[in-house]
């Protein structure tokens, strides 16, 4: 499975971007999905995940509110809906997938099988 994230870009506090994470090689609409993000300096961290029928969700408190994943199987693409950005939001977005038939969530990056190639997300204030 190949991950490709886009979307990502320079956007004033206050913005919108929506990322989106294409995947091919193989269907991921048996993959669970999620997003994490990566500032300079800093560890990479947890952002949102999906379940792969997407009706299961989880968010970082961070972004709760302000940010939605979704998924569409038949277009094998996750997508992040990011609104009312914030300066501290700039990072790497990487998006990623695990082979998982279940209804679960997955927090820790190393629960995942797959990556993208991450996609830049600046917030000015």
């Amino acid at each position: 499975v190949q991950l490709q994230a886009s979307g990502g870009g320079l956007v004033q506090a206050g913005g919108s971007l929506r990322l989106s994470c294409a995947a091919s090689g193989r269907t991921v609409s048996s993959y669970a999905s999620g997003w994490f993000r990566q500032a300079p300096g800093k560890e990479r961290e947890f952002v949102t995940g999906i379940g792969w029928r997407g009706g299961n969700t989880a968010y970082a408190d961070s972004v709760k509110g302000r940010f939605t994943i979704s998924r569409d199987n038949a277009k094998n693409t996750v997508y992040l809906q990011m609104n009312s950005l914030k300066p501290e939001d700039t990072a790497v977005y990487y998006c990623a997938a695990k082979f998982y038939l279940g209804s679960g969530v997955f927090r820790r990056s190393y629960e995942y099988d797959y990556w993208g190639q991450g996609t830049q997300v600046t917030v000015s204030s």
